[in-house]
Formats: C-alpha cells, sequence, structure tokens
C-alpha cells in the first residue's frame, strides 16, 4: 500500500481503557482507492491505534510514502509535505466535502425549519458556496472511473473557470464580512488553503473528497456507541489489525468470514513466497 500513487489518510477517536478511566486515543486510516481514477491497484485499507494525536504518529506511519495524500488540513501532517524531507514530499490534497460541509451548516434550510424559533438566519452567502461547489460535484461525478488523463482534460475544460470564479467570488465577499461573521470562518478556511483544494486541477488522479477514508471509519464511529472502549492500548491495536484484514476484504467484494476461515485453515501450509496468494484480491473462494 505504501508504494500507492495516491493514499486517503483520516482518523477518529476511540476511548481506551487506563487505570479504571478512559483516555481518548486514535484510530488512524490510510485507503488505497484508485477505481475512480481507473487504476488497476486494489483496494486496501490500513489501520493504527494510539493514545494520542501527536504528528509522530502519521509520520511513522507514511514513513515511506511519498505519493499523493487526501487528507483534512490536520497541521500533524504538514511535516510530511516539507519538501526537505528526507524521504521526498508528499503532494497533499485536501477534502471538498469538508469544506462544503461547513458551508451547508450554515445554509441547511431544512435543520432550521426543525429548530424552529430559535433557528439562525440561513447565510445567503453559504447558500451561494454551496450551490457552486456543488457544481463541481457535479462534473466530478461524470467522469468518475475515467482514467486519470481523461478526467484531468474534463476538469480543465469544464472545472477551472469554475474554480477561478470561486476563488474569486470567495474573496471578495470575505472583504466585505467582519471578523465575527460566522461565514467567515469556513471562507478562510479554504482561502488559507486555497493550493491545495485546488490541485485536483493539476492531477487527475485527485479526488475531490476523502469520502472513502471517512467511510473505513464509520464502523469504529458507530462501535464507540457498542462496545464503549478498547480494553487496553495493545486491544486497540489488535482492534485496528483485524479491521485492515476485514475492511480490506470487503472492499475488494470478498466475504470476510469466508476468507478468514480459509486463510486461517491454510496458512501455516504455506509457503511464505506464496503467501500474497492469500491476500483478499488474489484469494479464490474455489480454493477452499
Amino acid at each position: 500500500m505504501l508504494a500507492a500513487e495516491r493514499l486517503h489518510g483520516d482518523d477518529t477517536t476511540v476511548p481506551i481503557l487506563a487505570k479504571g478511566k478512559t483516555t481518548t486515543g486514535h484510530i488512524w486510516t490510510y485507503v488505497r482507492d484508485d477505481r475512480p481514477f481507473g487504476g488497476t491497484a486494489p483496494p486496501a485499507a490500513l489501520y493504527y491505534a494510539s493514545r494520542d494525536r501527536r504528528q509522530e504518529h502519521p509520520e511513522r506511519h507514511l514513513k515511506t510514502f511519498t505519493g499523493i495524500l487526501q487528507a483534512d488540513a490536520y497541521s500533524g501532517y504538514n511535516t510530511l509535505y516539507d519538501p526537505a524531507r528526507a524521504q521526498g514530499a508528499i503532494t497533499p490534497a485536501l477534502c471538498w466535502a469538508h469544506a462544503r460541509r461547513q458551508f451547508f451548516e450554515l445554509a441547511d434550510i431544512a435543520a432550521n425549519a426543525r429548530r424552529g424559533r430559535q433557528a439562525p438566519t440561513i447565510s445567503p452567502i453559504a447558500l451561494e458556496a454551496v450551490k457552486r461547489i456543488d457544481a463541481l460535484f457535479d462534473i466530478e461525478r461524470a467522469i468518475n472511473g475515467l482514467s486519470a488523463e481523461q478526467r484531468l482534460e474534463a476538469r480543465e475544460e469544464r472545472s477551472a473557470l469554475l474554480l477561478t470564479e470561486l476563488e474569486a467570488w470567495l474573496r471578495q465577499e470575505r472583504s466585505r464580512l467582519s471578523r465575527s461573521a460566522s461565514v467567515a470562518k469556513p471562507i478562510d478556511y479554504m482561502l488559507r488553503r486555497w493550493d491545495r483544494f485546488a490541485r485536483f486541477l493539476e492531477d487527475g488522479r485527485i479526488c475531490l473528497t476523502n469520502n472513502a477514508a471517512e467511510r473505513a471509519l464509520r464502523g469504529f464511529a458507530l462501535g464507540r456507541k457498542s462496545w464503549l472502549f478498547a480494553g487496553s492500548e495493545r486491544g486497540a491495536m489488535r482492534a485496528a489489525a483485524m479491521t485492515t484484514l476485514i475492511m480490506t476484504a470487503r472492499l475488494n467484494d470478498v466475504d470476510p468470514q469466508a476468507w478468514l476461515a480459509d486463510v486461517l485453515a491454510r496458512i501455516a501450509d504455506t509457503p511464505q513466497s506464496r503467501l500474497p496468494e492469500l491476500l483478499p484480491w488474489a484469494w479464490n473462494k474455489r480454493a477452499v
């Protein structure tokens, strides 16, 4: 996976039991999914666990990676983007869905209707920003699965002008707003990182969103309500290892239970040179 051209990265919190109380640990994921640009590498997901969110963790996880990292604006990734990095700089690309969400929360008419009199005023700027961003997403849906070259060509023809107009409009609107304006925060979030948001115009392999990583963490987000906490740091690490196997199988349309049952029965008698044959994308149910 670490030889991939592009990875999605994200993390989420997980309670870890420690001396009679729980601490806020983190589960990290890195997902390889080249299907949006017609890549041939099989999809896979890696998971790691840690007791905190210090930058040393992604630095260790991605020590040998040198491709494109699609992630949020977490500052702990910044050392990976440093041109002076010994292994070479990782190329950052930010998530438009994350940026859109901040505007959408200020322009959610349905949610405001449910809140009744307590609802804040709908922001016309946020509503316009959502419409402009949605126009970019419409183009992306039409080119999903095409080759990187075809995607880049379509973006140059259809997305480039929309992006230029969006940036100019955001800067114009921001110049009229006070610091306390609610919509100023999501505008600043984008404009301060505009080069990373606009990078999809430079490379057809880049997606507009980091949804692949967010989907990969959904199980942990839901699980927090069911299993309450990991029993120890080692327990969290084991959960990360098992989720790596299960999610990778699911990404390759393989039944995780059937695959694991077969692999556990065969692995002891499989020569080390043939272990790759047991990976989900190479596994064949007829071999059971």
